[in-house]
């Protein structure tokens, strides 16, 4: 197996920078448009053969080092009684918000093994395909991730209504991210079970809290939801969350192998913050991937150049690939990240 982001996870030497890309598999594809005009979306993630189809689409496609399960973080809540649905234009819709001590209470205990079948399905068929050619991610969302979606009905910008329960009543909170903490680290477990080979929990909106905030409300939830996939299995795992700068400190004393960063700090700044403790994933805005070519390779090059060759750099976007992103440009940044030799870094 090409075994370099498992090496890169636990901040070990490579040959060279192991790439992978956040949402690789998508919109932005020809191929995944053309399954996608058949299928709505939660019909492609709970298909097992289609979820499998795809994952290896950019695998096939690029000389990529490892592919990514074609799921969402969102599908699991359904298995606690929550109802969901991807509504066009508006994406993501909760019908049933969990916003009182009864709606939490209400809260089904659930196995992600019987709940998320559909998911382990296309990873063993993904397995199956791949041969060990190259690792194979599972994920999911963070507690709180969840939770906020959970409370809002959806998407937000302002959190209000997460932070209000936070605030007004923190022992439902802490009992609905107790509730959510077993779900991730459950449906996690049970990824690597189907076989993955290495997972990612996904905070994307943890950004919108005070670090203080984080580190009373959040933090030992996603302490205990790491400590948990830790004792029960071996592989590798990242913790990522966007414009979260401010808490390094409180990141790299998580427990996961490595945290990943978004575009908003250099990479060997943001390194730095953490205290080189954790290996890093990251950090190329992905709006970049719009560029003409010479932009890509100057700003690609210029990350690379901060990690220095330091081992534990795993390189990616630092969030999602954007629709209309050329593929030719995708496949030209994976074959550079591969063939760029860093300068290595002198001690003072």
């Amino acid at each position: 197996m090409n075994d370099r982001i498992l090496r890169a996870a636990r901040s070990l030497p490579v040959d060279r920078t192991p790439i992978w890309l956040m949402r690789q598999a998508g919109r932005y594809m020809s191929v995944y448009r053309s399954v996608r005009e058949r299928y709505g979306f939660l019909q492609m993630v709970k298909i097992p053969e289609v979820a499998a189809e795809v994952t290896l689409q950019p695998a096939n496609a690029f000389d990529i080092d490892a592919a990514i399960i074609f799921a969402d973080i969102l599908p699991p809540l359904e298995g606690l009684g929550i109802q969901l649905t991807f509504e066009k234009g508006e994406g993501p819709v909760i019908h049933n918000p969990v916003r009182s001590p009864a709606d939490i209470a209400a809260l089904k205990a659930c196995d992600p093994r019987e709940t998320t079948s559909y998911t382990l399905d296309a990873i063993r068929i993904v397995q199956r395909e791949l041969d060990g050619r190259i690792p194979l991610f599972g994920f999911s969302g963070a507690p709180f991730t969840l939770a906020s979606y959970a409370v809002e009905g959806g998407g937000s910008r302002e959190y209000r209504r997460t932070k209000q329960l936070m605030y007004r009543d923190p022992a439902s909170w802490h009992t609905l991210m107790e509730k959510l903490t077993t779900l991730v680290s459950d449906y996690l477990i049970a990824q690597v079970e189907a076989g993955c080979d290495i997972v990612q929990i996904f905070d994307s909106w943890a950004g919108a809290l005070a670090p203080n905030d984080f580190a009373e409300y959040v933090m030992p939830h996603v302490k205990t939801a790491i400590a948990a996939v830790r004792a029960a299995t071996d592989v590798p795992i990242i913790y990522f969350g966007t414009e979260m700068h401010g808490m390094a400190p409180l990141l790299s004393d998580l427990g996961s192998d490595v945290i990943g960063l978004d575009w908003r700090v250099p990479l060997d700044q943001g390194w730095a913050a953490l205290d080189h403790k954790v290996a890093v994933q990251g950090n190329l805005d992905p709006m970049v991937l719009h560029a003409p070519w010479p932009e890509i390779e100057r700003r690609a090059a210029d990350i690379l150049r901060r990690a220095g060759g330091r081992p534990g750099h795993i390189f990616n976007v630092g969030h999602g690939i954007l629709t209309e992103t050329p593929e030719e440009n995708v496949g030209r940044l994976v074959d550079f990240v591969h063939t760029y030799v860093a300068e290595p870094i002198i001690a003072e």
